[in-house]
């Protein structure tokens, strides 16, 4: 199992979100949640989670994306629901190695109107 830079730096943005919901201790449940659960079950079933292309993206900018992985790199790609996360990963069916790619909050996909339209 390998946590990958952008996953452990998701994990700092979901902390200062938590925070800034007054929720930190949420953010303690995570990491347990991700020691205990996790990646336990990934190492154990790195198959378990939902393969990414079952349902492709439609965003033109998740497309180009996609198109610069290398050759079959995509079909490697799954999601892994974790309570109120979404994680995505990959395996490596060679080197039997899960790469932990990414992790958001569910509510971190919501647009931040107030930010983008200050004064509206």
């Amino acid at each position: 199992m390998e946590l990958t830079d952008s996953f452990i730096e998701r994990l700092a943005f979901i902390e200062v979100f938590l925070e800034e919901a007054d929720a930190a201790f949420a953010y303690d449940n995570l990491l347990a949640g991700l020691r205990g659960t996790v990646i336990p079950n990934l190492a154990r079933f790195p198959l378990i989670g939902k393969r990414y292309l079952d349902q492709p993206p439609q965003s033109a900018e998740a497309l180009t994306h996609l198109a610069q992985l290398p050759q079959g790199a995509a079909d490697a790609l799954r999601v892994y629901l974790h309570s109120d996360y979404l994680i995505l990963y990959a395996v490596d069916a060679v080197k039997l190695t899960v790469y932990l790619l990414s992790i958001r909050h569910h509510r971190q996909l919501s647009f931040d109107f107030a930010r983008l339209w200050p004064g509206a």
